[in-house]
């Protein structure tokens, strides 16, 4: 494997593991798990997620602003909301995510 795509993959891996840990009725921002991990971007962060294995809570990492994921991630805004409220994620008139109310403090 050359040694950019396995420095890609060791970085994906990190965020995966970061985001396996987001306990349920919380979320964290794409850049926020960019910092936990270092040396990479929040963009670089939505990169992995978007490629993130199955059974990861990939619909608890979000944008700064709280916004859904567009319709062709996570299965779609409609899931990803409906699975956000099951978890108690509350949202505002215009349909973001209370994120400060629910973001997560990781220790």
């Amino acid at each position: 494997m050359p040694e950019k795509k396995k420095d890609y993959q060791e970085r994906y891996n990190e965020v995966y593991k970061i985001a396996a840990m987001i306990p349920e009725g919380k979320v964290v921002t794409y850049g926020q798990l960019a910092m936990m991990v270092g040396g990479i971007t929040a963009r670089q962060a939505g990169y992995a997620m978007r490629e993130a294995p199955p059974g990861l809570p990939a619909h608890r990492v979000v944008n700064s602003l709280g916004k859904l994921s567009p319709e062709y991630v996570f299965g779609g805004q409609s899931f990803q909301r409906m699975r956000l409220e099951k978890e108690g994620i509350t949202f505002t008139a215009a349909g973001n995510i209370c994120v400060r109310k629910h973001l997560w403090a990781f220790e």
